[in-house]
């Protein structure tokens, strides 16, 4: 594949990532509000925050490391696909170590819920640690369909297995209540169930087919998937070892928003550990284009949020939940966290492409770097926690994440001193476009003291309005001002579009 044509893959992969992720977060929403008319506010938080928490941590933990280090650009030619398979593999025996550690802090370490306010606690702790190991089954498939670019099969999976899950979910609820976290246990099985089942549907068709063929596909049968000679690479295994120190440091500090579709675009561009001067310079060019625009397009999308954030939060919370999340500190909470967002999505790109470049002396470097982020960012919560409360808690994070990115920034700095490309421009929103946001947060700060939010529908609508005008002006000081990022947005996002026009 040519520069070009990896690109391509990665922007349809990473548009389609965004549609699905907006999905989710709609499904989500408003399977959360369904749910809370019939269970109370304290299970759905044990589950949103306790359950989630201990399977994103489990299947983070056991695959991460495995899958940036198998997705670098190291990971091309120089390494039989059959090693690598190999060492996926070893993902499962360690997410059984990690479910059974994770089991006993879940059920002996941190404070039980109320017995007989949420029932069933330990079956579901167990529960969701058995589905995080059943998703683990389809790593090797997984990191095949991410390096040779099937886009269309992530999509198609969790799609399908989010709404399998939302079905479950409502049925359940409605004509079985009283089973509690069993409800939610069983549904998540049921998600990480059909995107196994999914992924091992696709291959058992996929190998040995035409297609297959056409792509030059490396492995010819199913057989090929399972563990077999050679063994392991072992410097893919230092290399994966490299990254599970750093993943573990990144679990303690915030889990954060992977940008995988990109990292694999960087990691396939820039070759691991180089400087800009031995590189291929017309694939530097390109790296160096597209994080520019990336920093521009999730810079301007954070700062969007965060303007409309602060002046939309407490009306959300009080449609999504009445004065049961309303009152009290979840405006504020909601107001800091987007904030975090922005911060969260710089990192997120600045992250993806660090990581891509680094060799692996440098990334056992940054380690050391991790570790003493993660004991400040402990320190900070603690502080900030007694201090502020659950707002001192996201202060903490947003201040963690601040550090990360500078150490970032400056990483990618040195990195493209002493050449033409300036990627960190895309920091650098036009004026116009800071006045439109200026104008915007002052204007919906007023509406909101005016008209929201207990004077009835009316006056809410009108803030709505008063939101939906500032959102419009924005929109067109971005088409007026940032041509380039609505170039690449059109040419390498919207896939029907480059389609069009190729």
């Amino acid at each position: 594949m040519s520069s070009q044509e990896v690109l391509n893959s990665a922007s349809t992969l990473a548009s389609y990532n965004v549609m699905l992720q907006v999905m989710f977060r709609v499904l989500t929403f408003l399977l959360n509000a369904f749910t809370l008319r019939f269970v109370s506010k304290e299970l759905i938080g044990v589950v949103n925050v306790r359950l989630t928490l201990l399977y994103s941590t489990l299947v983070f933990l056991s695959r991460e490391a495995f899958r940036r280090a198998c997705l670098s650009g190291v990971s091309g030619s120089k390494h039989s696909w059959r090693q690598v398979i190999n060492l996926l593999w070893l993902t499962l025996p360690l997410g059984v170590l990690w479910a059974a550690l994770l089991v006993c802090v879940w059920l002996w370490l941190l404070e039980i819920p109320n017995v007989h306010t949420i029932p069933h606690y330990g079956p579901a702790v167990v529960l969701f640690a058995l589905s995080g190991v059943q998703e683990l089954l389809a790593e090797p498939l997984w990191v095949l369909a991410q390096a040779h670019m099937l886009v269309r099969l992530k999509v198609v999976a969790e799609s399908l297995a989010m709404i399998a899950k939302c079905c479950v979910t409502v049925v359940l609820v409605v004509f079985a209540g009283e089973w509690g976290l069993y409800i939610f246990s069983a549904a998540h099985l049921v998600y990480t169930g059909l995107l196994v089942l999914c992924y091992v549907v696709y291959f058992a068709r996929f190998l040995g087919s035409k297609e297959a063929a056409d792509r030059r596909f490396p492995l010819r049968s199913v057989s090929d998937l399972l563990p077999s000679r050679p063994l392991v690479d072992w410097s893919l295994a230092r290399l994966t070892w490299s990254f599970f120190k750093q993943s573990f440091l990144k679990q303690i500090l915030t889990e954060g928003e992977r940008y995988e579709s990109f990292y694999i675009f960087f990691a396939k561009v820039l070759e691991r550990g180089r400087d800009v001067e031995s590189q291929k310079q017309e694939e530097v060019s390109i790296a160096a284009e597209v994080l520019e625009c990336l920093l521009k397009l999730v810079l301007v999308i954070g700062l969007i949020i965060t303007v409309f954030g602060y002046a939309y939060s407490h009306l959300a919370l009080d449609v999504y939940g009445g004065t049961l999340l309303s009152s009290g500190t979840g405006p504020s909470l909601l107001r800091c966290y987007s904030c975090y967002v922005l911060l969260l999505a710089v990192n997120g790109v600045t992250e993806c492409f660090v990581f891509a470049a680094m060799s692996q002396r440098e990334l056992d470097q940054y380690n050391l770097v991790m570790l003493a982020l993660s004991v400040s960012f402990l320190v900070l919560s603690y502080m900030l926690t007694w201090w502020a409360g659950s707002v001192g808690f996201i202060l903490a994070n947003c201040l963690n994440m601040g550090l990360r990115i500078c150490h970032s920034l400056l990483y990618i700095h040195r990195y493209f001193y002493s050449s033409q490309w300036k990627p960190l421009r895309g920091l650098l929103p036009s004026p116009f476009l800071l006045l439109a946001l200026a104008v915007s947060a002052v204007s919906t700060a007023m509406s909101e003291a005016v008209f929201c939010c207990d004077s009835g529908w009316f006056l809410r609508l009108l803030h709505v309005a008063v939101g939906a005008v500032c959102l419009l002006g924005v929109i067109v000081a971005i088409l007026l001002t940032e041509t380039r990022l609505v170039q690449f947005v059109r040419t390498q996002l919207l896939p029907r579009y480059r389609q069009k026009h190729s």
